[in-house]
Order: structure tokens, then C-alpha cells, then sequence
């Protein structure tokens, strides 16, 4: 048998699409398992996955359309017996991708954008449930071929290689940060659509940041971010101006994984990183409770502090699903949301943590 796992939303989707990865070579383990993706921060999250044979990946948004088709048609060479567009991918375009492929069984999720077109380029559809993980929605693929998940449990996977912990030792020894606890901060957002209004304040950083300088002195703080919130990161390093404060110089998001797996505690709200975390089982995860997160999206087998958005009061749903569009409501609206969640519960948030940490003999 040959099999595509088709994952072209977003990186963290990719992560959560590892668990039926690992259910499918354990079903099938002689089949050909190979995965398409569109970022190439989700092939790097994929490599050196056991159970893949082959990663496939083009960014088939920056690419032309003549271009895409032709990639897509070659993957059809390959002639698949089944494909599987993993959770959540709404938009019809995911599934046009599929059809090119040209795999016989082709199967997706139904959701609530979809339509006529939608229908005929798949063939094999189940539905997806908001009161259940992302995981498990993409476990519940396993009925179509007939099968239940089998393995004992089900974990994020992410493979590192020795010499990217060892690079890990070595980058916080540099740093200084090696024998001293750390809390990680990622600071940004996805940034396609409208995703990047789910971000937290970057003056609300600022303000959280320099209380916990003072409170904590001997605690070191390591900014996560791409070159997409780089303007933040400086403006953050500028104002706190502290040799404590230190930007992660991470050149992929393996290495970004290593770090966090030996931190203190990683804050964030609901982004890739939030998921990569999970994946590392990175100790006292809190998580800003942003629009867009839902029961499909926590961090997935870690446990986490959530802290409340009272501007979203349990209304997630009503902003945000899987059915294409971005985020509902106005810029306005929509940062006066983030704004909602103030500094002092994100710092108490993160005061209770720290004080459950197990501190070294």
C-alpha cells in the first residue's frame, strides 16, 4: 500500500498530525508512508521520523500555479492508493492538492465551508468534532480503513538527534544559561490571515518582563521568535536591557525544541512553538488564552497553565473555526481582546509555576 499524509496548514498542524503517522506505519508497516507539507518548518519538524519514507515539500503559495500543478501531478506518479488530509485543513484548496496528487482513495474531513467543489475532489470524508484534540480527529481517520488506534498511547512526535541536544548544552553554555533557570517566551503569532492579531501586547511583554526581572533576578528570560516579529524582539531587548534577557539564535525549530525541553517554563499563546513545546514536554507551559484556541488545539499529553482571555469569556468557537476565514471581528476588536488579558494574571500565572518548580540540591 501506498499512503500520502497530506499536511499544508500550518507547522503545529503538522506536529499534531504525528500521532497518526505513527498509527498508520503500525497498522501498515510495509506500506509506502510519505508526507506532503507546504512550510518548510514542517519538514524540519518531520525529519528524521521513522515512520515516514519520504517528505515531500514546496510552498505551493509562493510558488506559481503552473508551478504548483506541476509539482502536484508528479506526486501522482507515485501512483497512492490513499491520501489523507490531516486536521484541521479547511479551505478547498487542500483538497484540490489532493485530487492532483491523483491517490484512488482520497480523504478529508468535513467542515463547515465545505461545498460542491469540495465533494468531488475527495471521496472518502468523516466528520470533525470541536469537543475532541486535533489528534484525535485525525485518529478517527483510522475507522475508514477499518482499524482502531492500537498503540498503548499516543504522544506529539519529534525525533532529535543527539547532536542537536548536544548543540543545545553548548548554545545555554555560552550563553551563561546552563546552570541557571530560564523562562522561555515566544512572542508572535502565525502570520497568515489574520493570525497575527492574536498576539499578546508586545507592551504587555515589556511590563511582564520587567516585573519578572525584579522578582526573580537570578531567573534568566530566552526570547523565541522568527524574523517576522524580529521588531519586537528588539524593542524588548532595548527597553529591559538586561544580559539576562537573551535572544534564542535558533537557525531551525528543531534546535528551538532542544532549548525549550530545558527550560524553566515557556509562555506563549496558541502557536506552532505552543505545540513544539508539548512535543519536548517542556516543563510548566502557560498559554495566553487568544480567540482562536479551542479544546482541537492544547498542547497536546503536557500539561499547561491556561491563562483566561474575560474578553473571549468562552465564546472561542464564535471566533474562530475551521471553515477558511480568519479570525471574526474588527483589528480593533480583536486587539482589545489580547489587550483583555492583563499582565498581573499572566505574572501570577507565571509566579505559580516558578514556585512549583523542584529547585537543584
Amino acid at each position: 500500500m501506498k499512503i500520502l499524509v497530506i499536511s499544508l496548514a500550518g507547522i503545529g498542524d503538522t506536529i499534531l498530525a504525528t500521532p497518526l503517522i505513527h498509527e498508520l506505519r503500525a497498522h501498515y508497516p510495509d506500506a509506502q508512508l510519505d508526507a506532503l507539507v507546504l512550510w518548510a518548518g514542517s519538514k524540519d519538524i518531520l525529519e528524521g521520523n521513522p515512520h515516514l519514507n519520504t517528505i515531500h515539500q514546496r510552498n505551493l503559495i509562493r510558488s506559481s500555479r503552473s508551478e504548483s500543478v506541476r509539482f502536484l501531478r508528479a506526486l501522482a506518479r507515485h501512483r497512492y492508493d490513499v491520501s489523507i488530509n490531516t486536521h484541521p485543513q479547511s479551505r478547498v484548496h487542500y483538497r484540490l492538492a489532493a485530487r492532483l496528487a491523483g491517490a484512488r482513495t482520497r480523504i478529508s474531513h468535513v467542515y463547515e465551508s465545505f461545498g460542491l467543489w469540495d465533494r468531488l475532489l475527495v471521496n472518502r470524508t468523516l466528520p470533525q468534532d470541536y469537543q475532541q484534540h486535533t489528534v484525535d480527529n485525525n485518529l478517527a481517520v483510522l475507522s475508514l480503513f477499518g482499524r482502531k488506534p492500537s498503540l498503548p498511547q499516543h504522544r506529539l512526535e519529534l525525533y532529535l538527534s543527539p547532536a542537536e541536544h548536544e548543540w543545545a548544552e553548548q548554545y545555554l553554555a555560552k550563553a551563561g544559561l546552563a546552570a541557571r533557570p530560564w523562562l522561555g517566551v515566544h512572542v508572535g503569532s502565525g502570520g497568515t490571515k489574520n493570525l497575527t492579531l492574536k498576539r499578546w501586547p508586545v507592551g504587555h511583554y515589556l511590563e511582564l518582563l520587567k516585573k519578572v526581572r525584579q522578582t526573580w533576578p537570578e531567573l534568566a528570560i530566552l526570547l523565541f521568535g522568527g524574523p517576522e516579529e524580529e521588531a519586537d524582539l528588539e524593542l524588548l531587548q532595548r527597553e529591559v536591557q538586561s544580559p539576562r534577557l537573551v535572544r534564542a539564535q535558533t537557525p531551525s525549530l528543531r534546535q528551538a525544541a532542544a532549548l525549550m525541553q530545558r527550560c524553566a517554563a515557556f509562555l506563549s499563546v496558541d502557536t506552532a512553538l505552543m505545540h513544539l513545546a508539548a512535543a519536548v514536554r517542556a516543563p510548566h507551559q502557560i498559554v495566553i488564552e487568544a480567540p482562536t484556541f479551542n479544546r482541537t488545539n492544547e498542547p497536546y499529553g503536557n500539561p499547561f497553565t491556561l491563562v483566561r482571555n474575560p474578553f473571549v469569556a468562552g465564546r472561542n468557537l464564535e471566533y474562530y473555526k475551521y471553515d477558511g476565514r480568519g479570525i471574526q471581528g474588527t483589528r480593533e476588536e480583536l486587539l482589545r481582546c489580547m489587550a483583555s488579558v492583563s499582565v498581573e494574571s499572566v505574572f501570577e500565572a507565571v509566579g505559580k509555576v516558578l514556585s512549583e518548580r523542584p529547585r537543584k540540591p
